[in-house]
């Protein structure tokens, strides 16, 4: 059994802001390597860190995810440097696409092919980190220095003026078959949401060890970074808890994302759900919200969360123990759960 790691994921705001920074600076205490926050299209991932990370000592501060659409290759890495040196070198940047409702309805940008775009943002922010030679990149997707037709012939190849952390871990958020690949060819870690640790040989491995294939270099699941999200339920009523993650499960699988372009709705099936991600999402899309919050599984709950008694989820964590995930990453956490944790795990 590999040593596990724990963290926190913050997620993003409702409509206001409320960081638990006591939980944080508790966990912090605790031994928790990370805590994360997230964006989707109010709150930004960047600046809960920033603030965070002057509270605390020694947390890992991940962005789980900073939108790649929202931002230049370029802007990325200048914040990235930015919050890593001020918090002596404790980023974990990660980095996703988000999907193509917020690609295209909130940033304005086209979805467009998404591994290829991705491929060339990691190499761009990686070479401004490495600070080996001014930027150049010429792609499919990136040109830098710019040369559009509208190009006024002056910008010129630059060199960061700060130093980055040339080993600076990069993570994916990936769900779909090419894109997992893709995270374990150019990536340091992965940040699945949903993950089944008893999925992870028939809808997982392939994936994983084809993109190592591809990177080459002996690169293999030791150190590569394998950071789930993970709800955590505490209760001796265990219906009460699988319901309590329901509505969760519902809303990505039924709503994130239309009819044929859900990543979660896939994943379910692949998971072996289809029938009951059908139900959830022709719910939900109907805006028949408690059906498709009552059409979860609780089998499916149980496979990507740990819910019930302390006992049930310490007997739970061997699953996890198992497979190759190295971080575990509570989801809306509170200060029952993240000192449970600490005890089982630390």
């Amino acid at each position: 059994m590999s040593p596990l790691r724990l963290g926190l994921n913050l997620g993003y705001s409702g409509a206001k802001i409320r960081l638990p920074v006591e939980l944080v600076q508790e966990a912090d205490r605790l031994g928790y390597y990370a805590v994360w926050a997230a964006e989707s299209y109010g709150s930004d991932a960047v600046t809960p860190l920033a603030w965070l990370g002057a509270l605390t000592e020694n947390i890992h501060l991940g962005t789980a995810i900073m939108q790649m659409p929202g931002r230049t290759p370029a802007n990325t890495a200048m914040t990235a440097m930015t919050l890593d040196q001020l918090s002596n070198g404790r980023l974990l940047l990660g980095l996703g696409l988000s999907g193509p409702q917020v690609v295209e309805g909130w940033h304005g940008q086209p979805y467009g092919k998404p591994l290829g775009k991705t491929r060339e943002y990691v190499e761009i922010v990686r070479a401004i980190l490495r600070r080996e030679q001014p930027l150049v990149h010429t792609g499919a997707h990136y040109t830098v220095p710019y040369a559009g037709p509208d190009a006024t012939g002056l910008g010129k190849p630059l060199k960061s003026i700060l130093h980055g952390r040339p080993e600076m871990p990069i993570y994916l958020a990936a769900i779909g078959p090419k894109n997992v690949e893709l995270a374990a060819e150019i990536a340091d870690g992965w940040l699945p949401i949903f993950f089944s640790p008893e999925h992870y040989d028939d809808v997982y491995r392939p994936q994983i060890e084809a993109g190592f294939a591809k990177a080459g270099g002996g690169k293999s699941i030791d150190g590569f970074d394998i950071a789930v999200s993970l709800p955590v339920v505490v209760g001796d009523d265990l219906t009460a808890c699988f319901n309590q993650v329901k509505p969760f499960l519902a809303l990505y699988i039924g709503g994130m994302g239309a009819r044929g372009k859900n990543f979660y709705f896939d994943l379910a099936c692949r998971y072996g759900f289809e029938g009951a991600a059908v139900a959830v999402q022709d719910n939900y899309l109907a805006g028949n919200r408690w059906e498709a919050i009552g059409a979860v599984p609780d089998a499916l709950v149980d496979a990507v969360a740990l819910c019930g008694p302390r006992e049930r989820i310490a007997e739970r964590l061997d699953l996890w123990k198992r497979s190759p995930v190295t971080t575990l990453n509570i989801a809306d956490p509170d200060l029952m759960n993240v000192r449970m944790m600490a005890e089982l795990l630390l």
